[in-house]
């Protein structure tokens, strides 16, 4: 079950567990629109995979699995990530 995490992990933006903005990995990380368009071009600067929508949860099955508490917040280093980012940015999720 998706935890649905309340932040973005780059830029601390708050994500409601409604938003359509909400961006995440196969591993959870969770982004904001404008940061993986922005600032990470649809890398994860964690696992290398591509990002996608994250579903929103119906408001009924909300309240019996809310969203998790834990704020992860960890702004991507640019110079760390600039090596990962030029080796997958112009070769598409499922290819890499």
């Amino acid at each position: 079950m998706l935890e649905i995490r309340p932040v973005c992990e780059h830029c601390g933006k708050k994500l409601s567990a409604d938003s359509t903005e909400v961006m995440i990995c196969s591993y959870e990380c969770t982004f904001c629109k404008d940061c993986v368009d922005d600032v990470l071009y649809n890398v994860c600067p964690n696992c290398g995979g591509g990002l996608e929508k994250r579903p929103v949860r119906p408001l009924e099955k909300l309240l019996l699995h809310p969203p998790v508490k834990l704020k992860i917040h960890n702004p991507v280093k640019t110079v760390q990530f600039e090596p990962m980012l030029n080796k997958y940015k112009n070769i598409s999720p499922e290819k890499r």
